[in-house]
C-alpha cells in the first residue's frame, strides 16, 4: 500500500498511466469488451485489469492520478448502444457522475457507435479490462496535461 494512491491502482496500471502523454487514450471496458485481443494492437500490447470491481469504481481510482484533456471538448467517451445511441444507461450516468467530480465541474461524455469504438480501441494507449457485468460499461479517456505550479 502506498500513501495517497488509490488501492485498485495497481503497479501495472499505474506504470500505464504515468508513461501516457498528452492526448494519448486509455479504454476502461467491461467484462464483455475484447479485451485481450484487442490490447494486443494498442501501444502497450497487453491487457491491464483492475478485477473485482465495475468500470465506476476503477474510473474514480484512474480519474485520481489522471487528469483529463482540455484541449478537447470530450475527453471521454462512452460506446453508444446499437440501435439507440442517444439512450444513456445507468453504468454510463455513473461514469458521469464521476468525470464530474474529478474535474470539478460538467464534462459531458462524447459517444461513439460501437463499432467505431472497437477501431479507436486499437489505437489507444492500453486497455483496462474490469470486472463490470453492465453491457455497455466501455470508455475511451484521453489524458490531459498538469499545469506548472506557480
Amino acid at each position: 500500500m502506498l500513501k495517497n494512491l488509490h488501492p485498485l491502482l495497481n503497479a501495472d496500471v499505474l506504470y500505464a498511466l504515468r508513461a501516457m502523454g498528452h492526448g494519448d487514450e486509455l479504454v476502461l471496458c467491461d467484462a464483455n469488451f475484447p479485451a485481450d485481443s484487442v490490447a494486443r494492437q494498442t501501444v502497450l500490447g497487453k491487457v491491464l485489469r483492475i478485477d473485482g470491481v465495475g468500470t465506476t469504481e476503477a474510473a474514480r481510482a484512474i480519474l485520481s492520478v489522471l487528469p483529463l484533456d482540455n484541449a478537447v471538448e470530450q475527453p471521454v467517451r462512452r460506446m453508444e448502444i446499437m440501435g439507440e445511441p442517444a439512450t444513456i444507461p445507468p453504468v454510463q450516468q455513473e461514469l458521469q457522475q464521476e468525470v464530474n467530480q474529478a474535474e470539478g465541474r460538467v464534462r459531458p461524455l462524447g459517444s461513439i457507435e460501437r463499432f467505431a469504438f472497437y477501431e479507436a480501441a486499437k489505437k489507444a494507449y492500453c486497455v483496462i479490462a474490469t470486472g463490470e457485468r453492465r453491457f455497455y460499461g466501455c470508455f475511451l479517456l484521453k489524458k490531459g496535461v498538469l499545469p506548472p505550479e506557480a
